[in-house]
């Protein structure tokens, strides 16, 4: 089935059981950007389908992925990695169905089966880079160099740290994976404020603040805050 063929859809949405599900902020953003690739490409969305599940689940074994595809319809999701992060999850998939992905609508399944790989493959690495870069940082706190592993801890987290190179070290990899975890859950937002032609970080703050949507210490966005998220996660205009 062809790009030019299609004139409905199904879309499924998937967050894990994290703070996705808890934020609520995963499933907005996804809807957004199903609801702007169909409006865009001329599909009429006959159903929605939403699952709570994590990505390590093969998709024809969740009851709502199974159910968005009885329709024999092309499958519309935000994201590769909301159908799946595992390329032979989405190879699987893809013999059982033509998926579309929003954020490249005119990708045909070879295309988004080559975008998967280079996704794990970059995933992979991002992994053993961080696997690394946390050694190296137990390796510093262990001799001492707790100011410089930390910069970003406030007092309570330092106090927590304690007196062992042990204790610092698994406060450190705490610390970075909250911060880590915690911006993963703007991402979508940010990055659909941006879609939505904010093309400065003021514009990015404003649209992030008009949206009801929290920083990680509950305040208002500023544009420094915006342009530190964005750098984290290689968000660009």
């Amino acid at each position: 089935m062809t790009t030019a063929t299609i004139t409905e859809v199904v879309t499924y949405l998937r967050v894990s059981t994290g703070a996705q599900e808890k934020s609520g902020l995963g499933l907005e953003a996804q809807r957004e950007y199903v609801h702007s690739a169909a409006r865009q490409q001329g599909w009429t969305i006959i159903a929605e389908y939403i699952e709570t599940v994590s990505g390590t689940v093969a998709p024809w074994e969740r009851p709502q992925c199974n159910e968005a595809l009885s329709h024999d319809l092309p499958v519309l999701a935000a994201k590769v990695d909301r159908i799946s992060r595992d390329v032979e999850h989405i190879a699987g998939l893809m013999k059982r169905a033509t998926l579309k992905i929003a954020t490249m609508p005119h990708a045909d399944n070879f295309q988004i089966h080559l975008f998967a790989a280079l996704a794990q493959q970059e995933r992979d690495f991002i992994a053993s880079r961080t696997r690394d870069a946390l050694a190296a940082l137990k390796q510093r706190a262990a001799k001492g160099e707790l100011e410089a592993v930390i910069k970003i801890a406030n007092r309570t987290e330092k106090l927590a740290l304690g007196r062992n190179s042990a204790n610092r070290a698994k406060a450190i990899e705490a610390i970075q994976s909250r911060a880590s975890q915690w911006s993963e859950t703007v991402r979508d937002p940010i990055d659909l404020c941006i879609r939505r032609g904010a093309n400065t970080l003021s514009e990015v703050a404003d649209c992030m603040n008009t949206k009801g949507i929290p920083t990680s210490r509950g305040g208002k966005w500023s544009p420094i805050q915006i342009s530190r998220v964005m750098n984290s996660l290689s968000l660009t205009f």
